[in-house]
């Protein structure tokens, strides 16, 4: 057993680095961070463009969610990162907060100081964002918060259709307001990825009252009666025991934290009786109120071979290497505009993310079952397979219901802390169908686009879901057969005071003590921006949260 730490956080994802680096920055607390993936620094990783080579690898859980009634019965692919960094490490880099109305929303169902003005500080506080000051952004933070370096020309023409299509510009997404079209912020430093990891972890690696285990896959919280005194974790097939003077922190993310908060005897008493899992305390919302963004893809082909998909000829590489510029900067996801679908709506319900890059289209769709039967094939067929020359050039637009209703849950499979958990988002689940007539309006909108100049000069032909599908019956059963999640997963321990309400305000577990959570999974509802943004911001505050704990108690 090791002893000797104020503080256990288990997760170093976005919101477990920042948390491990705040508290440690006090000297006389003493913080044990543990990860279940491993501290990875190969070469690839930093490159914007190439995030997607890390899928299904040892760096992704590669969770699969059951099969989606609503989707044709299909298994949706859930990339989430492993390692320190976390999802960080494989996300499209975009820094997106979402609508003052998101924020609101959160105070008004009950949890105060989680509203737009109270949590913008917090924003500001973790970023260091160049350029003209405003009042929306924060300088010489630890994170930066970049425009991209080398846009497009097709992403370009993408916002210069938008706008004379009647949506009007947005010069920068992280104000209080989102609609609009425009370029995306990320997060990157001079073109390459930039994680919490790189930005508030690695600095404070070599404080000596900071300690990361990597390839520590916890397993339960300990508890005495309802207090949570440490964490249980294997590391290099030993069983081993921490404690925590003063309290364990989750921040294993929306699908890991539930998994975990169960496996230690906390949720739905019946659920956890039949897998044989001892009751500390019955929390029945532990897993519920998953929420996600799911969209589709409307893909062109073009008439020059422009798109980001000549990423890695050889001149583009040494561009990359010598200058960091060029279309290996690119996080894919390049623009976006958000729009109201009907009048009265308090804020955009609409998001149309805009990538200019030629996909194959053989590989567009596989299951996860068939990509990983592909990659397991000899390493020989699978050099000779990226020698090919690609088979399109064009753009991707993705119609998202930016504020969907639809709910599902995480639950665990069995009681073995190594198998992967049950994933049921229940896309398009909402009684009155709204979820699917925005993507459904959004592909609407996508091919207006592709008929709007600058836009439509370059754009050769649609490719899918093709001129065939016109109707509004074709249309949805286009979306339903080839809607993709988001990555967006958010809320299954969600924040709140009603019963089904897992931590308060405070971010402490209802009903036990020194228990908190800290990650995407305590949004009460999804954020329209992308989260990672917003994780960031909850894990600055929580921070702060327990630095007052700290300070009311030494008083």
């Amino acid at each position: 057993m090791t002893a000797g730490h104020d503080y256990i956080i288990v997760g170093a994802g976005s919101a477990g680095c920042v948390l491990a680096a705040r508290l440690s920055e006090d000297p006389a607390v003493r913080v044990l961070l543990l990860e279940a993936g491993t501290h990875d620094e190969r070469r690839a990783l930093p490159v914007p463009a190439l995030m997607a080579r890390h899928f299904l690898t040892d760096v992704d859980w590669a969770y699969v969610t059951e099969p989606q009634p609503r989707l044709a019965g299909r298994q949706m692919y859930w990339p989430r990162g492993r390692g320190l960094g976390g999802t960080f490490l494989i996300n499209g880099q975009v820094y997106l907060r979402g609508d003052r109305a998101d924020y609101d929303r959160w105070a008004e169902l009950g949890n105060p100081g989680w509203d737009y003005d109270t949590v913008l500080p917090y924003f500001r506080k973790s970023e260091d964002r160049r350029g003209d000051p405003s009042p929306f952004h924060g300088r010489g933070g630890p994170l930066p918060v970049a425009d991209l370096r080398d846009p497009n020309v097709l992403t370009h023409a993408f916002v210069a259709a938008a706008v004379e299509c009647g949506i009007p510009h947005r010069h920068d997404f992280n104000e209080a307001r989102l609609e609009g079209a425009g370029y995306v912020q990320v997060t990157q430093r001079r073109g390459a990825r930039w994680t919490t990891a790189h930005s508030h972890l690695r600095p404070a690696f070599d404080r000596p009252n900071l300690t990361v285990l990597t390839g520590a896959h916890a397993t339960r919280v300990l508890f005495d009666e309802l207090r949570a005194v440490g964490v249980e974790y294997r590391q290099d097939g030993r069983t081993t025991q921490a404690t925590a003077g003063r309290e364990v922190v989750l921040c294993g993310g929306v699908v890991n934290s539930p998994q975990l908060l169960l496996l230690s005897g906390v949720g739905p008493a019946r659920d956890l009786r039949a897998l044989g899992i001892p009751l500390v305390h019955e929390l029945p919302g532990v897993g519920s109120n998953l929420q996600d963004h799911v969209g589709v893809a409307v893909i062109a082909s073009i008439t020059q071979p422009i798109s980001i998909l000549s990423g890695e000829s050889p001149a583009n590489v040494v561009r990359y290497a010598l200058l960091r510029k060029g279309p290996l900067t690119s996080n894919i996801s390049e623009a976006c505009a958000y729009v109201r679908t009907r009048p009265g709506l308090a804020s955009p319900d609409l998001e149309l993310v805009f990538s200019p890059i030629g996909v194959p289209p053989r590989r567009l769709f596989e299951s996860p079952r068939a990509w990983a039967v592909r990659r397991a094939r000899s390493v020989t067929d699978r050099v000779r397979r990226r020698g090919e020359p690609p088979t399109m050039h064009g753009v991707i637009l993705g119609p998202a219901a930016a504020t969907p209703r639809s709910t599902g849950f995480v639950a665990l499979a069995s009681a073995d802390p190594l198998a992967a958990p049950v994933i049921q988002p229940s896309y398009f689940s909402d009684p009155d169908g709204e979820d699917l007539n925005v993507v459904v309006e959004g592909v609407r909108l996508a091919r207006r686009l592709l008929h709007t100049q600058p836009l439509s000069g370059l754009i050769d032909g649609e490719v899918q879901p093709g001129d065939d599908v016109q109707s509004d019956d074709a249309l949805a059963g286009f979306v339903q057969e080839r809607a993709q999640t988001a990555h967006h997963g958010t809320g299954t321990c969600k924040m709140g005071i009603d019963p089904m309400a897992v931590v308060d305000p405070t971010l402490r577990v209802h009903g036990l003590e020194a228990l908190r959570v800290v990650d995407a999974s305590v949004m009460p509802t999804i954020v329209s921006g992308h989260p990672n943004a917003a994780v960031i911001m909850i894990a600055e505050k929580a921070a702060e949260l327990l630095h007052d704990r700290e300070r009311a108690q030494a008083s």
